[in-house]
């Protein structure tokens, strides 16, 4: 008999490197969503494709041995919980509130089946302690004597895998078919499995996932968005990442940016990462963010500036930590100088929604938006504006 996964989230992440890993394995994949008509699909055809992307073609992988139990439906996705050999969260930020009471049902009803069984339960949200943001949300939803620490393994990971674009027409043809890069490593933390670890391709677990979740922060979010700042500021026609990036200017520009925070990344975790591994990393992801069968945009990679250029994101963080240790940030601050000018449109030609409240604020100064929307202190920006 097959383990089974439940995966709280059937969207790009879940279906196409959750989904992909586990299936592969041998897993039986129970997904829980919100959709009605992706549920209804997965369970009627049981599978769905990977397609995926790269510059040498397309190949295509077959994730079989799928179920799918809508969101609403809480009776049934306690009894799969209560299952489940492990599950995956990927719903992103704004729907884990709405998670949370569901969940705790669950874990309670499973543990009401088989008593002290703990779950292990992959936090795949791309967010900082996500492990203590779960743990401190699902509380209030269970009963007071539940021993959460005991029975939940909170598995925070670095998601490094970016997921293509799809048109419009893609999904109509297909709406199980989903895309996604080459890349398909999952960075797991080791030791908050209660479990154990389970031994499939492509996972890879770290003895201190809170300095990958910084490398993924400080290099791979902070290099990709730098390329569109960057880009964007070179020639504001262009309009696909790996554009910006065939351009040496470009290029070389975002690369020494990345290199910059490389230096502060291995400084503040130096028992983790050499400057030689984080720049082999650096060459390696430059050739991945050029990529021309991802297809993305400097819209899609650049937007939303509250949250890119706010207090605990790619830029402001690594800033921070150099003005902590005394270490240079002028190329990650002039990036964010020029996300602060950033202006890229989606292909209607409209603008990220919040962004225009942003460009309404950058209008009153570069000084203002670092110090009061990105939280920097004004005196450690003197000799560089």
């Amino acid at each position: 008999m097959s383990k089974k996964i439940v995966l709280f989230g059937a969207g790009r992440i879940g279906r196409s490197f959750i989904g992909q890993l586990f299936g592969s394995a041998g897993y039986e994949l129970v997904f829980v969503d919100v959709s009605r008509s992706l549920v209804d699909l997965l369970n009627l055809h049981r599978q769905y494709r990977v397609v995926i992307k790269s510059d040498a073609g397309d190949k295509t992988i077959w994730v079989r041995n799928v179920r799918a139990v809508h969101f609403t439906d809480s009776g049934t996705v306690s009894e799969e919980v209560a299952g489940a050999d492990i599950a995956s969260v990927s719903v992103g930020r704004q729907g884990l509130p709405a998670l949370m009471p569901v969940f705790a049902q669950a874990i309670s009803r499973r543990r009401e089946k088989h008593g002290d069984r703990p779950l292990d339960v992959i936090l795949a949200e791309n967010m900082r302690n996500a492990d203590d943001y779960f743990r401190r949300k699902v509380k209030p939803f269970l009963p007071e004597e539940f021993p959460v620490d005991d029975l939940l393994g909170l598995v925070e990971t670095s998601i490094g895998k970016m997921v293509p674009i799809m048109t419009r027409e893609d999904m109509e043809e297909d709406p199980l078919c989903i895309f996604a890069e080459p890349y398909c490593e999952l960075i797991v933390s080791g030791p908050a499995f209660k479990n154990r670890i389970p031994g499939i391709d492509n996972l890879a677990p770290k003895d201190n996932i809170k300095a990958w979740v910084d490398r993924k922060l400080f290099i791979h979010n902070l290099g990709h968005a730098s390329a569109a700042y960057l880009g964007y500021q070179f020639d504001d026609r262009l309009v696909y990442i790996h554009q910006a990036l065939g351009l040496a200017e470009v290029s070389e520009a975002t690369r020494q940016t990345m290199l910059q925070s490389a230096e502060i990344l291995v400084s503040l975790h130096p028992g983790d990462f050499s400057l030689g591994q984080i720049r082999g990393h650096i060459d390696d992801l430059l050739s991945r963010f050029s990529n021309r069968s991802l297809g993305d945009t400097l819209f899609r990679v650049g937007c939303d500036l509250y949250r890119k250029l706010g207090p605990e994101d790619r830029f402001t963080l690594p800033v921070q930590a150099a003005i902590r240790m005394g270490k240079p940030f002028d190329l990650v601050l002039r990036a964010m100088i020029a996300g602060i000018s950033f202006r890229a449109t989606d292909p209607e030609g409209k603008y990220f929604p919040p962004d225009e409240k942003f460009f309404r604020e950058s209008e009153k100064g570069t000084r203002r938006v670092l110090t009061e929307i990105s939280g920097l202190p004004a005196d450690k920006l003197e000799k560089i504006l």
